[in-house]
């Protein structure tokens, strides 16, 4: 059994920065990759960023420039640095990832993190 636990959510005015955590825990073999995506009432999930375990990036158009991606394989954490941040941010963000088990390919989602972004 895998399990991602995210933390970092919060208010925060427009224009500010937060940074997202999220930490797997449990049994496999190595993680493939590791991304964010998000979800605002009444709107579809949607990719955030993805890197995977070569390091290869993926984001978003509308985060290009604002938002990082980064992972720390020696602690199986996978992080987001969100700066010049803008209501439309405002969502639940999610961490997603996909392991390598004894069983195969598993993925998983953790249980999101409220970004909210107003004045």
């Amino acid at each position: 059994q895998v399990q991602l636990v995210e933390s970092g959510g919060g208010l925060v005015q427009p224009g500010g920065s937060l940074r997202l955590s999220c930490a797997a825990s449990g049994s496999f073999l190595s993680i493939y990759h590791m991304g964010w995506y998000r979800q605002a009432p009444g709107k579809q999930r949607e990719l955030v960023a993805r890197i995977t375990s070569g390091g290869r990036l993926v984001y978003a158009d509308f985060v290009k420039g604002r938002f990082t991606i980064s992972r720390d394989n020696a602690k199986n954490t996978v992080y987001l640095q969100m700066n010049s941040l803008k209501p439309e941010d405002t969502a639940v963000y999610y961490c997603n990832a996909e392991f390598a088990t004894t069983i195969g390919g598993v993925g998983s989602w953790g249980q999101g993190t409220q970004v909210t972004v107003s004045s």
